[in-house]
């Protein structure tokens, strides 16, 4: 199997299961009301705050594998549109893995020769590099939303 479809294979897995740590973005906030996602718990990003995140980062590499500049700062990653209702949640939670199926066709269809190649500027390192920082990204982001997770589970036991 190529790089590219390790590396396409690997960011499923973090997104949508199947890999070796059995965690993954999909099936951990498939249960999480939008009163969770907005809870603020200590002074921690709430999970909608730290999943939009997460596909902010995978949106912005997304358009540079579409051809585009990249767009993305990190003073906007924390930024979402406001949650209201389940309904919002829910239209969210669909937009980030549709993001995330394109996402990985994309990286199925990158070249190998491309992996080596600067991403968008020398600074930001090879392809490859910035593929696999989105799903470390991811890993990261996902633990933090696990332990959110729990906290507003424990305090609605209590």
């Amino acid at each position: 199997m190529s790089i590219s479809k390790l590396t396409a294979k690997h960011f499923r897995e973090v997104y949508f299961g199947g890999n070796w740590t059995t965690v993954n973005l999909k099936s951990t906030l498939e249960d999480v009301t939008w009163k969770e996602a907005t809870k603020q718990v200590h002074d921690f990003n709430t999970i909608a705050i730290l999943a939009n995140h997460i596909n902010y980062y995978v949106k912005a590499v997304q358009n540079v594998l579409q051809g585009q500049q990249l767009q993305a700062k990190d003073e906007f990653s924390f930024k979402h549109h406001t949650i209201q209702s389940q309904k919002d949640w829910k239209e969210m939670l669909n937009q980030i893995w549709i993001d995330g199926e394109n996402f990985v066709r994309l990286i199925e269809k990158l070249p190998e020769e491309k992996l080596n190649q600067d991403f968008t500027h020398p600074k930001y390192g090879n392809f490859y590099r910035n593929l696999h920082g989105i799903i470390e990204h991811t890993h990261y982001h996902l633990g933090q939303i696990i332990l959110i997770k729990k906290m507003i589970a424990q305090e609605n036991k209590n």
